[in-house]
């Protein structure tokens, strides 16, 4: 509905996919995909690529830090 394309529903798709696996492996999303889109174009081989999915990365767990009421942080 969102995308204009078949390609661009996959791509969509591809992005979101990448994301919720972060979200799942306990990884901040954004710390993520700043480190895919950082080592992706070293990637020259399947097996390159399947050390960046997020279950491989060397990042550590991040907890999230949220303003809450004014600017006191609760980590959830």
């Amino acid at each position: 509905m969102f995308a204009d394309t078949p390609q661009g529903a996959r791509a969509s798709a591809s992005c979101y996919s990448l994301i919720e696996s972060a979200k799942a492996k306990d990884l901040e999303p954004y710390a993520y995909i700043k480190y895919l889109l950082g080592h992706i174009a070293d990637a020259d081989s399947l097996e390159k690529l399947e050390v960046l999915l997020p279950w491989n990365v060397p990042l550590e767990r991040l907890e999230k830090s949220v303003d809450v009421f004014g600017g006191v942080n609760t980590s959830i």
